[in-house]
């Protein structure tokens, strides 16, 4: 098992108050990856009309909810599963896989291999190299796997690095998998960001693949990490039948089924965040790319890995520079396989964007 360090998450806004004396009301987060749009106008004036909700108990099957699900994400109603955030679906598909050895892409996000060593499985690491900036190789990845691996997990677009696998080579992945007898939990939390879902999503695959399932969830694209709101897409019947036997009820408030049926039909809302992720992405890719102090990497999702080029600067010299003006990144020391030479940040509205750079490119 890798050692992870100890870090700043998006979400400890009330450590970074406490250790700088700054009001976590007067920090921008662009560490913790969320849609600087805020929540959908669409959820925001629907949910005071449904507020009654919580007088009742949500449908025990979600039907509702799934089937928006299913809709918005393009697959079928049977094969969507809600939980209360990815993070319990995760937690669910490896209670139920039970690897005794799971594979990983690295560097990546840390709770994959915690969920892993809390079944008392092992967890060993394919590195996703630098000199290849960060892309996954296919071919050798391919040939890395073997029949004593139980469980793949990949984050599509991968966090930290921002970059992705297209859906041709997850097919050769997903064959090779079914060959060595292997599930794949795909976590799918940016996808939505990309430029062109359909090219990166494996979504599609769940329909002639029965070895794979999908996680998304609503607190990165639709603003809501405080909903719990997340979704699995899997066609496998036995599979999905078990997580239902396990799953506790209602793990689903009303408010967050509300939410769900409001928020997926938002298409205005999703094309505008679309738009501005999009632009906010080349535009500042481009900006990074031309400096000689920073090598970005191709980004798919909503934020940027970049790697320090001038020495004597570290990422927590970044971090500090950064918090201290009330902006927050994230140092990426703490990730597997990453020094103290990388930091990444998440886009947000134009203005507060130029500031973050005018910031990260100043010389000291």
């Amino acid at each position: 098992m890798i050692k992870h360090k100890d870090h700043f998450h998006g979400s400890d806004l009330e450590k970074i108050e406490k250790i700088y004396g700054i009001k976590k009301e007067d920090i921008i987060s662009f560490s913790a990856n969320v849609n600087p749009l805020g929540i959908s106008p669409k959820l925001k004036e629907g949910i005071k009309e449904h507020i009654d909700c919580i007088t009742t108990y949500p449908d025990r099957e979600y039907s509702e909810l799934r089937g928006c699900i299913a809709n918005y994400a393009g697959c079928e109603t049977e094969n969507v599963i809600v939980g209360n955030g990815s993070t319990e679906l995760i937690s669910l598909f490896v209670q139920i896989e039970h690897p005794k050895k799971a594979l990983i892409l690295g560097p990546t996000y840390s709770e994959y291999e915690r969920e892993i060593s809390l079944v008392g499985g092992k967890t060993i690491y394919y590195p996703l190299r630098e000199e290849n900036d960060f892309v996954l190789d296919t071919a050798d990845f391919v040939s890395k796997l073997t029949e004593d691996i139980d469980l793949l997990i990949i984050c599509n677009p991968n966090n930290p690095t921002g970059t992705a696998i297209d859906t041709h080579d997850m097919r050769k992945i997903l064959d090779a998998c079914m060959a060595c007898h292997i599930f794949v939990m795909v976590d799918e939390t940016y996808v939505e960001f990309a430029e062109d879902v359909s090219k990166i999503s494996a979504v599609g695959l769940t329909r002639t693949y029965g070895n794979i399932a999908i996680l998304r969830g609503t607190s990165k694209f639709f603003s809501a990490p405080g909903l719990r709101l997340g979704y699995a897409i899997c066609s496998n019947a036995d599979l999905i039948s078990e997580i239902n036997k396990r799953k506790d009820p209602w793990t689903i408030n009303s408010i967050a089924v509300v939410a769900g049926t409001l928020m997926f039909t938002d298409q205005e809302y999703i094309d505008k965040t679309r738009a501005l992720i999009g632009s906010e992405r080349d535009r500042l890719y481009k900006l990074f790319a031309e400096s000689n102090r920073f090598k970005p990497y191709k980004p798919h999702g909503n934020f940027m890995l970049l790697k320090i080029l001038e020495e004597g600067i570290t990422s927590g010299d970044l971090f500090d520079k950064a918090i201290r003006k009330g902006l927050m990144i994230r140092d990426c020391s703490t990730f597997p396989y990453l020094g103290d030479n990388y930091i990444r940040f998440c886009f947000m509205n134009p203005a507060d964007n130029d500031t973050l750079s005018a910031i990260l490119l100043e010389r000291n």
